[in-house]
């Protein structure tokens, strides 16, 4: 708590509007998102490169964007940091009431089926009304994978799914066809629609093989950097740049990289 209490008080004086820092000054709540999305993916790879040392420093540059945005909430008289952690806390024992009220659920599809129903209660007394919708909450500004795999899990739970992975798999081959008829017909938008039908599909067989979606293309992504990495390696031992190489030869290199194992 010493060193919370000090964090705070750092963050009150870079706010100062007579002696803080003109940069933090100049910060309103919008400004601040891109950092926050960014230290949240800071946080994310230093997780998956299991550097634990850079996890400490970047969970700490997260903890200061909830500092940064108490700050400006407590100076327009909305909430504070001890507000922040308290509807966090709060909420934490009322959606464990196995924890902390002494509740026994017979099983885990149970638990389940209250957590989402203290979820939807919540939603609905934060709207001011009853009989929200289900996907309330999934929020828009989630990097596009992660929101399609929340919206679909959050309509899987209410009964909106498929039986088993099988059936996904033809409408992947469904929407692939109309991705096709769309780009013969040379219609820009349309294809562009068929397009998120198709990756909004592909989540959702993902999700049915127990994959998290963001997480395989984030895997397929540093692949894909291990193995170009590979080719520019080749051609650079060759004497030649990668504009001279035809694709046949970049691609005997992709070749050449996966049986490397890279």
């Amino acid at each position: 708590m010493q060193q919370t209490r000090r964090l705070l008080d750092i963050m009150a004086r870079l706010r100062d509007p007579d002696t803080g820092c003109p940069w933090d000054l100049r910060q309103d709540f919008a400004s601040l998102v891109p950092y926050t999305l960014e230290e949240a993916y800071e946080v994310a790879d230093a997780i998956e490169r299991g550097d634990f040392t850079d996890l400490r420093d970047e969970l700490g540059d997260l903890l200061l964007q909830v500092a940064f945005h108490s700050r400006m909430a407590e100076e327009r008289g909305l909430f504070d940091f001890e507000a922040v952690a308290a509807a966090i806390a709060d909420k934490l024992e009322r959606r464990h009431p196995h924890v902390f009220a002494g509740i026994d659920f017979a099983s885990d599809a149970e638990r389940l089926r209250h957590w989402e129903t203290a979820k939807l209660e919540e939603r609905s007394e934060k709207n001011g009304q009853t009989g929200g919708s289900v996907l309330e909450g999934v929020a828009t500004a989630l990097p596009a994978l992660m929101e399609a795999q929340k919206l679909q899990k959050r309509a899987a739970r209410h009964g909106f799914d498929w039986d088993a992975s099988a059936a996904v798999l033809s409408k992947v081959r469904e929407e692939l066809d109309e991705l096709e008829q769309a780009v013969a017909s040379g219609d820009t938008a349309h294809v562009r629609e068929e397009m998120g039908d198709l990756l909004f599909v592909l989540v959702n067989l993902a999700r049915h093989l127990d994959v998290d979606a963001e997480t395989a293309l984030r895997e397929g992504n540093r692949k894909f950097r291990r193995r170009f990495r590979f080719i520019e390696d080749c051609v650079s031992r060759s004497g030649k740049r990668l504009t001279d190489c035809t694709l046949a030869e970049l691609d005997a290199f992709w070749d050449e990289a996966k049986r490397a194992g890279h």
